[in-house]
């Protein structure tokens, strides 16, 4: 049904008027008590088994929808109701900004992927703050809260508006990321070289702690497929020496290799990070590098090319905690979460391993 749906409505519109068309409808049917609790029993069943303890958190289960897709936490409990595990909102600057000019998003479809140069528009971390704090407390939806640097602060500000950002959203997160990978915000790459990079972290760090004092709130960065292999040893090192809780691999990036689409249209996009398939071997080198790097020291979080149960299964025997996704989503519909848990739960079942924990890094042990 969602296939023809896509077919027929959704590709001949320009693809952020689509998103934003069905984010109405999700937030709409969420919105409709009776609606949203027979929604949720179909799209969300629950497999105790694939329960997972990550971060600090028990979360009904190891797949998250990744951020870009909720800037402004407008919908968090409706993506819920589609069955992700945990929502990160985001990413959310310091400033509200506009992003970058339209047309910024575009399907690759033949090969399954996105590009987008968004240039992070959203609210600002005051308006999205504000929403958070009256979420109902009914809500068990673990959200994680992702920022990044407002485009028109200079490099060398970049930590106090980090800093800024932390103080008004550290209260109404489960866990913290700092972005400092998308290729939209220019110069923000230049904040993933460690020199540049521990000021930063640190920062956070500290303002997280000194704003909710009464509970730790895990804190891990978000790192671009692009870094050379070295560059990601470094981070990882980095991310041991200051104690984070864990690292998110990969966000977008500026490749265009492999790709099946025709060049033209390629090149008639533009500049942005792709996401999607085309990122999936990436994707798991990089997830392979840090685990064995960091072994079960930190809570890897995989993302890139996850479209089926056996990519998420493939990430968790490579080493990751958690698995998120987000391009597949605009392929796959609203029943995308269901089929990779039930999915998951077979693989699970045909394993030996009695827990989803007991399964991650299984791959990589002797």
């Amino acid at each position: 049904m969602y296939r023809l749906l896509f077919n027929l409505v959704f590709r001949r519109m320009d693809p952020e008027k689509a998103h934003h068309l069905a984010f109405f409808w999700i937030r709409l049917a969420s919105s409709v008590p009776g609606l949203r609790t027979l929604a949720a029993a179909v799209l969300a069943p629950k497999d105790p088994a694939l329960r997972v303890k990550a971060l600090g958190l028990d979360l009904p289960g190891p797949f998250g929808l990744a951020a870009g897709f909720d800037k402004n936490a407008v919908g968090i409990d409706g993506l819920a109701m589609l069955g992700f595990d945990y929502v990160e909102i985001g990413t959310v600057t310091a400033q509200p900004q506009p992003g970058n000019p339209q047309p910024r998003l575009f399907r690759l479809i033949d090969d399954r992927a996105l590009i987008n140069r968004m240039g992070f528009n959203n609210e600002g971390s005051a308006a999205v703050a504000a929403r958070l704090a009256v979420r109902p407390a009914r809500s068990k939806t673990v959200v994680g809260v992702n920022i990044g640097k407002t485009k028109v602060v200079p490099e060398a500000e970049a930590v106090a508006d980090y800093i800024a950002s932390t103080e008004r959203l550290a209260r109404h997160a489960d866990y913290f990321v700092v972005n400092v990978s998308s290729p939209n915000t220019p110069g923000l790459r230049n904040l993933q070289a460690v020199d540049q990079l521990r000021p930063l972290l640190s920062a956070v760090r500290a303002t997280l702690d000194a704003e909710v004092p009464q509970r730790r709130i895990p804190l891990l960065v978000k790192i671009a497929p692009d870094l050379a292999d070295a560059d990601i040893d470094e981070v990882a090192d980095l991310a041991l020496e200051l104690g984070l809780d864990g690292i998110i691999a990969t966000n977008t990036t500026i490749g265009r290799e492999g790709l099946r689409t025709d060049a033209a249209k390629v090149e008639a996009a533009g500049a942005g990070g792709l996401s999607g398939a085309p990122l999936r071997s990436r994707a798991v080198e990089v997830l392979a590098r840090l685990h064995a790097r960091t072994g079960d020291r930190l809570t890897l979080v995989s993302v890139g090319g996850i479209e089926t149960a056996e990519d998420v299964w493939e990430r968790i025997l490579a080493g990751a905690t958690l698995v998120q996704g987000y391009s597949a989503f605009i392929y796959e519909g609203p029943f995308w979460c269901r089929r990779l848990h039930r999915g998951l739960s077979a693989r699970l079942r045909s394993s030996g391993h009695g827990t989803l924990g007991e399964a991650i890094g299984a791959s990589t042990r002797g």
